[in-house]
């Protein structure tokens, strides 16, 4: 696993990718917290606090997530390399999560340079040092779960194509699907309670850590998706051995 760990961090940043990756996330929430006037301006809304970044970016890490892992399999496939791959003296599950901890450890990588916002915001505060650090660190704990996830789609979806934009394409829908999609159901009531479906969807749990309160329920779910799709990757590289 871990040679496979190592090969992909190492082809993340051999090739543009890596750097792009995290480039593009830093100069997006840049622009939008800090330079375009609107609700995410930090410096327009008066409190100090970063509760702009972590509405904005797990929508920035939709698109940038499945960006990232789209060719993790879908190029293994395109190459004919996943079938010589599969006759390593490594394990199914080894393979996959070698590819998930490299797409997630670069993630993490981009987002390490946003504690300077954490650093910035409490100085900007008066009186200085008023940021509610129970609040961010709640927030940057739910959204390391949602990294997780997300990657986990992911790599999923780069198992269903050989194509790297049919790959991307899915992950995006899945991860959004995941992210909104049951608040937007809860919305419309059309299968009774609505707390239970709105439940299922990450933002409400995200939105819960967000608040500085680890409650296990959300960080059970989060490792819950983690796996199931993980899982799912294991069972369809499984099934291309075949």
């Amino acid at each position: 696993m871990l040679a496979i760990l190592k090969k992909e961090i190492n082809s993340f940043f051999a090739s543009p990718i890596g750097y792009l990756v995290i480039a593009v996330f830093l100069l997006l929430n840049g622009l939008f917290l800090w330079l375009f006037k609107g609700e995410f301006n930090i410096l327009d809304s008066g409190f100090a606090d970063l509760s702009a970044f972590f509405l904005l970016a797990p929508w920035i890490l939709i698109f940038l997530i499945p960006a990232v892992t789209m060719r993790s399999f879908s190029d293994e496939k395109k190459q004919g390399t996943l079938e010589l791959l599969l006759t390593k003296p490594i394990s199914n599950l080894q393979i996959v999560l070698g590819k998930y901890f490299g797409a997630f450890i670069l993630i993490i990588i981009a987002l390490i340079p946003t504690l300077l916002y954490v650093f910035t915001v409490n100085k900007l505060g008066n009186p200085e040092g008023n940021l509610d650090m129970g609040s961010t660190l709640g927030s940057y704990f739910g959204l390391l779960f949602l990294v997780a996830a997300y990657t986990a789609i992911g790599i999923f979806s780069s198992t269903l194509s050989d194509n790297q934009i049919v790959a991307f394409i899915i992950a995006v829908f899945i991860c959004f699907f995941f992210y909104f999609g049951f608040e937007g159901l809860s919305n419309y009531n059309l299968f009774g309670d609505t707390f239970y479906i709105e439940k299922l969807g990450m933002e409400s749990h995200f939105k819960s850590m967000s608040r500085g309160v680890l409650d296990t329920r959300d960080i059970i779910y989060f490792i819950s998706i983690t796996i199931l799709f993980i899982i799912l990757t294991k069972l369809n590289i499984q099934n291309s051995k075949q």
